[in-house]
């Protein structure tokens, strides 16, 4: 069954639930609205889209030493209440993505992050090679976008397939986190050092 983006749209409505949740529960249900929400509430996506709103001013910083000290990640974790920071829950998800920060080398929290002049450019190299490809005009549009979630993916901490579960995303295991312990979490910053590399 074809999952239509207004079908998308619909479920994001209903549940608050971000998009690719959202799309990824209709795959998974067949396309039922009724059975990709209660996938969705099963997954704990519901109770965290609805924390997300919440302010995060207390947490962590974390960091992780890898490759006898060649790779050093600095991460800032947030969360609601310092009663949270302090949990096993909380503490294993700031390792986790420590550790994914220096396997993966992101740029970006989100995509909500990258500069419109970064997300044109690599548009318009997309563009030019889908037009190498020789495909009619109306394809090359949606082969550039599927190069620039490709992109997305590669670069943008949230979107990346988690390292310990890469049929997760790593905004997937925030989202279980947040359903554990009830409160929003959120990333507020890293950087990643590498000897050798600026």
């Amino acid at each position: 069954m074809q999952i239509t983006a207004q079908t998308v749209k619909e479920l994001r409505e209903k549940t608050n639930a971000g998009m690719m949740d959202c799309k990824k529960a209709l795959v998974e249900t067949g396309g039922n609205m009724e059975e990709a929400i209660k996938y969705l509430r099963k997954k704990g996506i519901i109770n965290a889209a609805k924390k997300s709103d919440r302010a995060t001013k207390e947490g962590i910083i974390s960091s992780y030493i890898h490759l006898g000290g060649k790779i050093g990640v600095l991460l800032e974790l947030n969360c609601e209440t310092d009663f949270v920071a302090l949990t096993d829950v909380f503490t294993q998800l700031s390792k986790d993505l420590c550790m994914q920060i220096a396997a993966t080398d992101p740029r970006y929290i989100s995509r909500d992050n990258i500069p419109e002049d970064v997300i044109t450019s690599e548009k318009q190299i997309y563009m030019e090679q889908a037009k190498q490809t020789g495909k009619p005009p109306a394809a090359l549009e949606k082969i550039a976008e599927g190069k620039l979630n490709k992109f997305f993916n590669e670069v943008c901490l949230l979107e990346q397939p988690f390292i310990r579960d890469p049929e997760q995303s790593v905004e997937d295991m925030i989202k279980l986190a947040i359903s554990k312990v009830g409160e929003n979490i959120t990333i507020g910053r890293f950087i990643r050092y590498q000897l050798g590399v600026k």
